[in-house]
């Protein structure tokens, strides 16, 4: 917890625009590659379930370091942990551009993955600290543009760099980038804390990198071709008890690694399910689109990412106003608003088809994207205002853990039904094109269901923002 002499000390403006900076380049790192996987596959001669271990592994990472970080928060100070965190981002990235193996790019990746799962709660646990609660709605946003503009502009940039340099070039250009914002940090974060220093629980560290691993492990590995389904379904099992033992655990210790108990504030349970939501859709998107695309429209890879870039520069600018919006109007009405916005494009995007123009999708997805911006900020500001300040660092960790296992089973599960619907169409005689089309349209219906119990769900949040005036 800040102490007031040091929050009335502190350049705000500064700590918080390092912090999403920050934020917004680790994420950044999640996706470069989504876009080079074909041909990566061709220079490292490695088949096609190896080289997803490169976006896997990184899931995975990202997932294990975000709760234990909320333990390292409490114990070190922000400066020092801050910049051990950007370190790690930075040993990773350029053993990344240097990479000339398999094995060396995916501990390249696992380094990477490391400082991004310690960024982001590190990131959103200060600016909570430092910002009054007045503005809060609008820093988050701040935030929550950082991590979902990076993850979605990532492609987009990675197809553009691509078309005159090799993906060793992704890293070179991200080298100086992180190394300026290390020497930002070093000056701004001078942030005086009281740290509880709980004891440290290896238990619960074990347990939760083997659940919080072999959970997203099993996720991915649903729409994956070629792997063995048997050891899938072993590790994902495995990861599930883990994670029962995990949740037992902390329920019975007094100073728990991540307090469980959080969810006992209903308007966190149904913000953080909120904020799921809106993560799944936007990373489901983001990865069905160029498919459709590509497979439906038989556009190219670039012409796919550009597609993309309009709705995500948008996104960009719409999610910081959504923050504002927030702090004037509340979540109250904003939340079904927003969720009501995305609901209607996605409908309407499911019955898309071959001749479905590509301008159209650009609108509709634009559309999409601006509901996103207008749910993702005010539905996690609403879900930690409702926490004691204390629970801050559990309340970031659960959240953001959760939209990693968001992101994994999004991609994996509408993939699935994606696939499942494109194989039936094949069977029933249809073209490549109509089939794709086909397995596109069922995939984001049943995303615009979610969608909607999103959109029950906020209605139902309105209750809970009455009673704790949040």
């Amino acid at each position: 917890m800040e102490t007031k002499k040091s929050i009335t000390n502190l350049n705000v403006k500064s700590i918080i625009a390092v912090l999403v900076f920050s934020g917004f380049i680790s994420t950044f790192n999640e996706t470069i590659l989504n876009v080079a996987l074909s041909s990566l596959m061709v220079e490292m001669n490695v088949t096609a379930g190896k080289i997803q271990w490169i976006i896997t592994a990184y899931m995975i990472v990202v997932a294990v370091l975000v709760p234990v970080t909320a333990f390292l928060i409490q114990t070190f100070k922000t400066k020092k942990l801050f910049l051990v965190a950007m370190t790690i981002l930075l040993v990773g990235t350029i053993c990344a551009a240097c990479s000339g193996s398999f094995v060396m790019l995916l501990i390249s990746r696992i380094l990477q993955a490391a400082g991004t799962g310690m960024i982001i709660p590190i990131m959103m646990n200060t600016v909570l600290a430092v910002t009054s609660p007045q503005n809060r709605g609008s820093v988050m946003g701040l935030c929550s543009a950082a991590i979902t503009l990076g993850p979605a502009a990532g492609p987009t940039v990675a197809g553009i760099v691509l078309q005159s340099f090799t993906w060793h070039a992704l890293f070179y250009i991200l080298i100086p980038i992180i190394i300026v914002a290390v020497i930002l940090g070093s000056i701004y974060l001078n942030i005086e804390t009281q740290l509880a220093k709980p004891k440290i629980d290896f238990i619960s560290i074990i347990l939760s990198t083997i659940g919080f691993g072999g959970f997203i492990y099993g996720i991915s590995g649903i729409s994956e071709q070629g792997k063995n389904l048997k050891i899938v379904a072993l590790i994902f099992i495995i990861g599930l008890i883990s994670l029962i033992l995990f949740v037992k655990r902390q329920l019975s210790l007094k100073e728990p690694m991540l307090d469980i108990r959080t969810f006992k504030y209903r308007a966190f349970s149904i913000g953080t399910l909120l904020v799921m939501i809106s993560m799944m859709t936007v990373f489901t998107m983001a990865v069905m689109l160029p498919m459709f695309l590509q497979g439906a429209l038989k556009k190219s890879t670039f012409i796919a990412a550009m597609v993309l870039l309009p709705a995500t520069l948008i996104s960009g600018f719409i999610t910081p106003i959504g923050g504002k919006i927030y702090d004037k109007l509340g979540g109250k009405t904003l939340l079904p608003v927003g969720f009501a916005i995305i609901l209607v494009p996605l409908f309407i995007l499911s019955r898309s088809n071959v001749h479905t123009s590509v301008i159209s999708i650009i609108i509709l997805f634009i559309i999409v994207e601006i509901g996103i911006g207008v749910t993702l900020s005010p539905s996690q500001t609403t879900a930690l205002s409702s926490l004691p300040k204390e629970c801050y660092p559990h309340g970031i960790a659960i959240m953001n853990t959760l939209q990693q296992l968001a992101a994994a089973i999004g991609s994996s599960l509408f993939i699935g039904i994606m696939s499942a619907s494109q194989l039936k169409a094949l069977s029933n005689q249809a073209t490549a094109q109509v089939a794709s089309a086909t397995g596109f349209s069922t995939a984001t219906l049943a995303l615009s269901g979610f969608v909607l119990i999103g959109f029950c769900l906020s209605i139902a949040l309105r209750e809970n923002i009455n009673k704790a005036k949040i």
